[in-house]
């Protein structure tokens, strides 16, 4: 039998028992450095760690697989609330094989679900994507009631999770909140996986060579900092209203190419641009509607676009 909530209003997680699955990813490492300071007892799990990520910091680390139970377990084990970030594949990766993408993120989140049910964890605080559920959007900008058809199963494993969380609380009680993030930008983000169009492009600018843009550059995107994703996620830990699920977003779009005009004009130089072919999975057009989250949880993006574009490229070049 799952523990009642005992979360207030407050965004304060200090002396709670976090777990942040994906800890070394790019939200995740972020989100860690941030709860602790906070003073919340923060336990990272993922895949690989960057042994100076967390040196000197006041996090423990579990390195393990998301799909060992075993190991999950004991992550899971007198945690009071547990952050979802990990993720298996990418928006482009998954519609290659999308059996194995059903595998390895929504059959391993059900195993989860079971483990915090079962060791009474208070709330899951889940990162799905506001960029990837909808699909083509019939009208801009995109509230959580609009109709949600992905063109990837990407996708497709983020809404299933959503409607498993939603299954668990009926059935369980085990609280949850889903948060559709938009394009997270800023510190580790890395520019050498398959997500991350604005780290991606200033490492292409900072090391001279030259911007590669999908399609033609006039697909337009909702972009956040880091720091504003990261806010919403501690708001959401402790947040007690119904409300359940919540786009995470700047609220305006950006062109890739805007992104590129604006990392040349902070670097003091053109770039070479080269167009490659469009990705099917790339829709034209995704900005969120944000009035939701600013209602519920009285939150709203603090860093504008060229102050948090001016941030990460000095955090780039450092």
């Amino acid at each position: 039998m799952a523990r009642e909530p005992h979360l207030s209003n407050s965004s304060s997680l200090a002396g709670r028992n976090c777990l942040v699955l994906g800890a070394g990813g790019f939200i995740g490492t972020n989100l860690c450095h941030r709860l602790a300071g906070s003073g919340a007892t923060v336990l990272g799990f993922g895949r690989n760690r960057k042994e100076d990520t967390f040196a000197g910091s006041r996090i423990d680390w579990r390195q393990g697989e998301f799909r060992d139970s075993s190991t999950l377990a004991r992550a899971v084990e007198g945690q009071h609330v547990v952050f979802h970030l990990i993720s298996g594949s990418t928006p482009e990766s998954s519609n290659h094989d999308p059996a194995g993408d059903v595998e390895s993120n929504v059959l391993t989140t059900l195993r989860l679900l079971d483990l915090c049910r079962s060791e009474g964890v208070e709330r899951v605080v889940f990162a799905s994507s506001g960029g990837t559920v909808y699909g083509v959007p019939q009208t801009v900008p995109i509230t959580e009631t609009a109709h949600t058809d992905p063109i990837c199963s990407y996708g497709i494993g983020k809404l299933a999770i959503e409607k498993y969380l939603g299954l668990y609380k009926h059935l369980h009680g085990l609280d949850s909140v889903v948060l559709r993030i938009a394009n997270p930008y800023g510190p580790f983000q890395s520019a050498r996986r398959r997500q991350g169009v604005v780290a991606a492009m200033i490492r292409q600018a900072l090391d001279k060579k030259g911007f590669e843009i999908w399609g033609d550059g006039e697909v337009v995107r909702d972009f956040l900092h880091i720091d504003d994703v990261v806010n919403a996620m501690i708001a959401a830990a402790g947040f007690a209203g119904p409300a359940r699920v919540m786009n995470v977003g700047s609220g305006t779009g950006l062109s890739i190419n805007r992104i590129a005009d604006d990392i040349e004009a902070l670097i003091g130089r053109a770039v070479p641009r080269t167009y490659l072919p469009a990705r099917p999975a790339d829709v034209p057009v995704n900005v969120l509607d944000i009035s939701l989250i600013q209602r519920e949880l009285d939150w709203k993006p603090r860093i504008s676009w060229q102050d948090g574009l001016a941030r990460t490229v000095e955090w780039a070049r450092a």
